[in-house]
């Protein structure tokens, strides 16, 4: 992992600003932090303990995945993704608003699930995975956040989640199985994938080349992308946040971070 270290060593020193970086190589037990602890504003990755949270009560029987859920013009938000422009009454199962929130990291489906289960649970979610510094107070796109602070999240905390999660471990080896599945369908795909050649470029055999189970999250001089590395039989953990970084260079840096990655697991 020396040399991919190094590489993005390379590509993150082109930048000013800071960079939280977590791999970890699955296959080989080798891990690299860097500013491991540092808290970072979450964005859009908030969005995976929110349906770690959800999955948890469906485990405990007080929800299941096929619930309707009510579209009310009260819930409805801006920013990213498109129940905001649904019809009032409109009504959708739960697993259904679970994926809107992950692939097209929509604000309106995110708040609904946050409302279902409450933000104590989600707290209690991230506390169970580890999540020892992250904080989460705040539903998306509101005007008056909570006194008490922010959404924050750090790359060795996101990590711990994502190792869980590829482990079998967060709620239960289906749920886990259910959550990478989900991500896989990420259509966000203008950060660590965005330089890799299509899945089928080698597809024989029925199998796929490479998946990317992942999560962004973007605010002006903010972007993030965490996620796991399917490539053949290797596994890799990657959680890349960043701020203070001007947004095309983190955007270019992501992608190519994806790139060494990606070349690192072939």
């Amino acid at each position: 992992m020396k040399k991919l270290i190094s590489k993005i060593q390379d590509l993150i020193g082109q930048s000013e600003g800071i960079w939280g970086i977590v791999l970890e190589d699955l296959d080989l037990g080798e891990k690299w932090e860097l500013n491991g602890e540092e808290l970072f504003y979450a964005a859009s990755v908030i969005k995976v303990p929110v349906m770690a949270t959800i999955f948890s009560a469906v485990e405990r029987g007080e929800l299941t995945l096929t619930d309707q859920i009510l579209l009310k013009e009260k819930d409805f938000v801006g920013g990213s993704g498109v129940l905001q422009h649904f019809t009032p009454g409109t009504s959708l199962p739960i697993q259904d608003i679970i994926m809107l929130m992950i692939i097209q990291s929509d604000n309106t489906a995110t708040n609904i699930l946050i409302d279902l289960v409450g933000v104590e649970n989600i707290v209690r979610t991230m506390n169970e995975a580890g999540m020892e510094k992250s904080t989460f107070y705040n539903k998306l796109m509101m005007n008056n956040p909570n006194p008490k602070g922010f959404n924050q999240v750090t790359a060795s905390d996101i990590a711990r989640l994502l190792k869980l999660i590829a482990s079998g471990e967060l709620v239960s080896s289906e749920a886990s199985e259910q959550m990478i599945s989900i991500m896989k369908k990420q259509q966000i795909k203008d950060c660590l994938p965005e330089k890799l050649p299509s899945p089928y470029s080698n597809f024989n055999n029925g199998m796929i080349a490479w998946e990317l189970a992942h999560k962004t999250g973007w605010i002006p001089g903010t972007r993030h992308d965490v996620g796991i590395f399917y490539v053949g039989q290797r596994r890799l953990i990657a959680t890349v946040l960043s701020k203070e970084v001007d947004d095309l260079m983190s955007k270019r840096i992501l992608s190519e971070i994806g790139e060494e990655i990606y070349n690192y697991l072939q």
